[in-house]
């Protein structure tokens, strides 16, 4: 069984961890992107989310940043 790191992160200057295997690269790409950091992003996105839970919503939303980059 692969192990899943977990990576740290601050929102709203509190420290959370969340489990988000290659996506990490991803959301850092995304963020670079936006000219913020990995962290600014997932606080984005945390005040953003419903029901999912955090590291569900980080998946979620580079998915769906990758699929709205695909032409049609």
């Amino acid at each position: 069984m692969n192990h899943v790191p977990k990576r740290a992160v601050t929102i709203a200057g509190r420290k959370t961890s969340i489990t988000i295997e290659d996506a990490l690269k991803a959301l850092k790409e995304i963020a670079s992107g936006r000219n913020m950091t990995a962290s600014e992003l997932v606080a984005a996105i945390n005040s953003e989310r419903q029901h999912l839970n955090l590291s569900s919503a980080v998946r979620v939303f580079v998915l769906d940043f990758y699929r709205d980059q695909k032409p049609q």
